[in-house]
């Protein structure tokens, strides 16, 4: 496995510096162009046979898809890959799990590999992507295809509609007046963290002190990735539990974290890893997602009358509305509002299922000698027909 990792990182730098070296000189290089190096790479470096071939391939084609989502603006440049960070190696191809046994069979590992199969899975095994996390902890992940429909979406009803509102007090506080506490992991364990990172600056380079120290660090930080991540796993799966339909409010957390006084409460949050959870477990349970605009005044408005108060700041966390006289808590009156804006906007038009795509309908009524046209609002179950994936995460012995 180590081998694997340190080929498939040595390939990816190699073809990162190549096509570095090409733009310098202004030629433009991909994915089949560095492919057809890798005959002339074997024969450089002789231990690259030692590997799985198609693994080597496949962190070429991860580079290119690096590239590819920098030139479209959705993620930064790509940058060289070092051994002290997560490793991970792709096998697409003869991928084979005995359940019985217990044993993983990958290409250039015949005798196959002990692995505890933390829960069962059937269908077809099409690849599976080993990795090492800094603690030393090795987990395989096997994509799956079981030829399953997801189940049909449920009618959108105010009953059964629930809006959130995510904040760092508060975790969310939700439209039917529940609220969740945030737990606040890492300010728990900050001064753990500190500690251990001071006694890390102290140690000598490519000593055996600095590497000890490096990984008590690292299973520090992993302690309170996997608290956050089970927090945030127990509360999306509650929500979708109870409701059918959940709104949420897009956040730009990339945006938000540049304010240094609250980059840490923000980061500590997890807005952006609740959000997909709750998306994701929506999909399989048959629910509805809604995600409303990140500029919806949803704090500033009041859910009674819809008056928006442009001059509420930060630190107001109840307000009067001078219209109707109402006592607004923040949180509460969000909730209630991104419930209200999410509603509006599923129902503004009416939405068919063709093709794969979702596409608004709309009728034409002719009034007089002019054209009215308008929209009709009634609950539509979706059906999704493409097959799902799942992968199921293995535990490597």
């Amino acid at each position: 496995m180590s081998k694997h990792f340190g080929c498939v990182r040595l390939m990816y730098n190699i073809g990162l510096s190549y096509r570095q070296y090409a733009w310098e000189g202004g030629v433009s290089v991909g994915y089949n162009k560095c492919s057809e190096e890798l005959k002339l790479l074997k024969k450089a470096y002789p231990f690259l046979t030692e590997v799985n071939s198609q693994s080597l391939q496949k962190s070429l084609k991860d580079l290119d898809n690096s590239y590819s989502r920098f030139f479209k603006k959705t993620s930064k440049y790509p940058k060289f890959k070092s051994k002290y960070d997560k490793q991970s190696f792709h096998c697409p191809q003869n991928v084979e799990i005995s359940l019985y046994k217990g044993k993983l069979f990958l290409p250039k590992f015949k005798e196959g590999i002990q692995v505890e199969v933390h829960r069962k899975f059937k269908g077809e095994v099409c690849s599976c992507t080993v990795s090492k996390t800094p603690t030393g902890k090795y987990f395989v992940s096997i994509l799956v295809e079981n030829h399953q429909q997801f189940t049909l979406k449920k009618p959108v009803l105010d009953e059964t509609t629930v809006g959130g509102d995510l904040g760092i007090k508060t975790f969310i506080s939700l439209s039917d007046g529940t609220k969740i506490d945030n737990p606040k992991f890492l300010r728990a364990s900050l001064e753990k963290v500190k500690y251990l990172s001071k006694k890390l600056s102290k140690t000598k380079l490519k000593s055996n002190r600095r590497k000890k120290a490096k990984k008590r660090l690292a299973r520090a930080h992993e302690k309170v990735a996997n608290q956050r991540k089970n927090f945030l796993h127990q509360g999306s799966n509650e929500i979708t539990n109870r409701n059918d339909t959940v709104c949420l409010e897009g956040l730009k957390v990339k945006n938000m974290v540049k304010n240094h006084n609250l980059a840490l409460s923000i980061s500590d949050a997890g807005w952006g890893m609740f959000k997909e959870f709750t998306k994701y477990k929506c999909l399989h349970k048959g629910k509805n997602f809604i995600e409303i605009g990140t500029f919806e005044p949803s704090s500033k408005t009041c859910n009674c009358c819809d008056y928006v108060n442009h001059d509420l700041k930060l630190s107001d966390r109840t307000w009067t509305c001078p219209q109707c006289h109402t006592v607004l808590d923040r949180d509460d009156n969000a909730a209630m509002m991104v419930k209200k804006i999410g509603l509006k906007m599923y129902r503004r038009t009416e939405y068919s299922h063709q093709d794969g795509e979702v596409s608004p309908l709309s009728t034409r009524k002719k009034a007089g000698k002019r054209t009215v046209e308008t929209s009709k609002i009634q609950n539509v179950a979706l059906e999704i027909p493409s097959q799902s994936n799942f992968e199921a995460t293995i535990h490597l012995w």
